[in-house]
């Protein structure tokens, strides 16, 4: 009976080395990490991110042109040259594999199952190459982009995706308007590539990332802070098992509560632990009159809760990233774009390129 036990044990060892080896050679094999000149600022986006498709992307209450109306505030501002932003590669079928199973991907074949997950029904009657160019190709730049922000980041200090934080995605499932779980990917590429084992995921939009939770749900080498509201979806209950530090904030919380428990839930992370990567998912859907979010936090709330969290990674000298996640509301772009201003104008980013590189 021992033996028996012994050899299942050393096969299932054997199966676990194999798939980290196969994980291993897709990430080094990836064209996703590529070298960005100074002149560039680690700020990425593609207009290729936004998704505009006969009116269809109006049936959901996301802004699918929040992206590029972020980076057009910040270049009219004159804050940001548009020579200066950075453009991402799109992920390809092989680095998605790196998190996601074969039999997921497929299912992204039905444009039936893409509707589930986008929330948009009529899209289950489009032709599929139709959902691919106009839906999940957008999401994919968005993915390349949240991965190379890792790499950005640890050069730089720190690196803004215009885009991505895809948290309701894990490796088997989508949900949630979030087709492929770009979290999980930037982690385990910054492992990889990055020689990075230890990271601290700050979930700060309005519901809770049950796509990383259960992405991550045995590795140690990932610590979870998820503040959100525990009224509204996903009421994933299996995954807030594996959330390492939750802060609930209920329906109707207002500015001054939610950044009260913000200082205390920051100062508790930086006792747990001492993080080599902070990726920052800085949704917006926490806006008071987000139709999604529930919770009741002013535009200046937003703005000092991103100074927060940067001021908590700049003191510690650790590379952030920052996603901006979900935000249901018009204002979502143009509270994003002051918040990114300020960040600059208090020095914790430099958005001006180097012109002699």
């Amino acid at each position: 009976m021992s033996t028996m036990s012994s050899s299942g044990s050393s096969s299932s060892s054997a199966a676990v080395s194999d798939k980290e080896a196969i994980r291993r050679n897709r990430i080094l094999s990836s064209k996703l990490y590529f070298d960005v000149p100074l002149s560039k600022v680690p700020l990425i986006y593609s207009s290729s991110y936004d998704i505009a498709f006969l009116g269809i992307e109006k049936l959901h209450p996301f802004d699918s042109s929040k992206w590029g109306r972020i980076c057009r505030f910040l270049i009219s501002d004159g804050v940001l040259e548009k020579l200066c932003v950075v453009e991402p590669l799109e992920a390809s079928k092989e680095d998605l594999l790196v998190v996601h199973s074969e039999l997921y991907l497929n299912s992204l074949k039905s444009s039936s199952n893409v509707s589930i997950i986008i929330e948009v029904p009529p899209v289950a009657l489009l032709p599929n190459c139709l959902v691919q160019q106009k839906v999940l190709q957008p999401f994919r730049k968005q993915v390349g982009g949240t991965i190379l922000a890792a790499k950005l980041a640890k050069e730089r200090g720190w690196a803004i995706n215009v885009g991505g934080g895809f948290h309701h995605c894990c490796g088997d499932k989508g949900g949630g308007f979030c087709a492929y779980a770009d979290i999980s990917l930037c982690i385990h590429f910054a492992f990889t590539r990055l020689n990075i084992s230890r990271v601290m995921i700050i979930d700060l939009d309005a519901h809770q990332g049950n796509g990383h939770e259960m992405d991550f749900a045995n590795d140690r080498r990932v610590y979870i802070l998820d503040m959100y509201n525990p009224g509204i979806y996903p009421f994933d209950l299996e995954a807030r098992r594996y959330i390492d530090q939750m802060v609930e904030v209920v329906s109707g919380t207002t500015t001054q509560e939610y950044l009260n428990k913000l200082d205390i839930a920051l100062e508790a992370a930086g006792r747990n632990l001492d993080p080599e990567l902070v990726v920052y998912n800085a949704g917006t859907d926490v806006l008071d009159g987000d139709p999604l979010g529930m919770l009741k936090i002013s535009p200046d709330g937003v703005i000092s809760r991103d100074e927060k969290v940067f001021r908590f990674a700049r003191e510690r000298n650790i590379p952030l990233v920052m996603l901006t996640s979900g935000g249901y509301m018009k204002s979502s772009a143009r509270v994003i774009a002051d918040s990114i201003i300020n960040l600059s104008k208090k020095c914790l980013i430099d958005l001006k390129g180097n012109s002699s590189t």
